[in-house]
């Protein structure tokens, strides 16, 4: 995603997060807001359908029923 969003995900700035599957939405979604402070996330159950738009700002945390992160996180 660094090429596609390069003032969000540039150098030095994250842009996704694997060590997140497993965790808690909300912990993930306060990891996110601290390391890339260009980016919000966003909670979504992971059975959202989204449009396939890139939004060089945003970043969807994927959760279950149980609040639990299910896919990695990463701009866009």
């Amino acid at each position: 995603m660094s090429d596609v969003c390069p003032d969000t995900a540039g150098e030095g700035m994250k842009s996704s997060w694997p060590e997140l599957v497993g965790k808690r939405g909300e912990e993930a979604k306060e990891i996110i807001d601290i390391e890339n402070t260009k980016v919000t996330a966003e909670i979504i159950s992971e059975n959202a359908i989204v449009l396939a738009v890139v939004v060089c700002d945003r970043v969807y945390v994927r959760v279950n029923d149980h609040g639990i992160v299910t896919q990695i996180p990463f701009v866009g």
